[in-house]
């Protein structure tokens, strides 16, 4: 391993010079000794952050927190690992940046890898929408998961999924989850954007809106779904599902 030499050469230098002092000339002199007494005091207050940023950086390298190529999240920054450095790692967002993030904030952050449980190549993309009780959640999943089906480079295997992740005082929040292809940052971004591009003409095929609604007073009207309504297109009934529920229109008769 690289790291793992470089560190053995900079040891064994360390051990030389430390062995070889006492025989330099002048060593035992006064002068010497002050000088050494100073240049100590000046590397242990003015290197304090150096050796905390390479000290994260033996962190993140021995623990493989991340690695180069993997899409990850860092706190607000988001992009794939392109250089991993003694003091400070570098990311490209796909959007025409380049970041540089110290060492010692990975180390100390939440840290989002979108590549590392994939099945084979490629990442994790998802997304949120917040949509009002009065649509049926069966039909927001269904539209979805017909947008993921439509975007250019998300797998159909593993399925998309959608979690709903709140039941907020307004509106539930719903979560798209998927899997895509490509690798590189920018075609992650491109993924991004035909995803929402593709879930606002599925939304408006279906004659949905996408907001989130907000109450100043009490509606006259409760915001429900009736349950003739839950399965709303393009969200299709199981068989055993649909079965009762004729039953239930038969006995409400």
């Amino acid at each position: 391993m690289p790291t793992t030499r470089r560190l053995m050469s900079v040891g064994v230098w360390l051990f030389a010079i430390a062995m070889a002092y006492p025989y330099l000339p002048g060593a035992q002199t006064e002068a010497f000794k002050g000088l050494s007494v100073l240049l100590g005091l000046m590397v242990s207050l003015g290197a304090s952050s150096i050796v905390g940023q390479a000290a994260a950086g033996l962190i993140l390298t021995y623990t493989q927190t991340i690695r180069n190529g993997e899409f990850v999240r860092i706190g607000d920054n988001e992009g794939t690992v392109v250089r991993m450095g003694a003091f400070t790692t570098t990311i490209r967002t796909g959007l025409g940046e380049e970041l540089s993030i110290p060492n010692s904030l990975i180390t100390g952050s939440v840290t989002k890898n979108y590549s590392r449980v994939v099945q084979g190549q490629g990442f994790v993309v998802d997304t949120m929408v917040t949509i009002g009780y009065d649509t049926p959640w069966r039909q927001v999943e269904a539209m979805l998961i017909e947008a993921a089906m439509k975007t250019p480079g998300i797998l159909g295997s593993p399925q998309p999924v959608v979690f709903q992740t709140a039941l907020s005082d307004y509106y539930p929040e719903y979560r798209l989850v998927v899997q895509a292809v490509p690798s590189q940052p920018r075609p992650r971004a491109e993924v991004l954007s035909m995803l929402h591009a593709n879930i606002q003409d599925v939304f408006n095929c279906y004659g949905v809106q996408i907001m989130s609604p907000h109450y100043m007073n009490d509606t006259d009207t409760a915001k429900v779904v009736p349950p003739e309504a839950w399965y709303a297109a393009p969200a299709r009934p199981p068989v055993a599902d649909e079965g009762q529920h004729r039953r239930g229109d038969d006995v409400g008769k």
